[in-house]
């Protein structure tokens, strides 16, 4: 499966609209069959910085950077950003989440 997780800088007056603003391609992109998650969050120690956790299957990351939505992304995005974002994207054994061996509940 490929993780990545990419943090994207956001304008200060585009910050409070971002979820809004990247809807459509969220909706593209997790309709996408090898698709695994696709989820935002906004930092606590930056609120003008949103971090994206996604995950695809091994044959669904090519797809999705060929796609039209993410093509249409990448011309609409930077607009609304302070810098390119930054980005892990590894290759990596599982199928999914795992529990925290460090930390049992119950």
């Amino acid at each position: 499966m490929y993780f990545i997780v990419v943090k994207f800088p956001v304008k200060p007056e585009y910050a409070e609209q971002w979820p809004e603003l990247v809807s459509t391609f969220t909706e593209a992109t997790l309709a996408e069959p090898g698709n695994k998650w696709f989820e935002w969050s906004r930092s606590v120690k930056d609120p003008n910085e949103y971090v994206l956790v996604e995950a695809f299957t091994d044959d669904g990351a090519g797809p999705h950077v060929q796609s039209d939505h993410f093509a249409q992304m990448q011309q609409d995005f930077p607009q609304y950003l302070t810098a390119t974002p930054k980005i892990v994207s590894r290759q990596v054994d599982g199928d999914g989440w795992d529990e925290m061996g460090e930390l049992k509940v119950g």
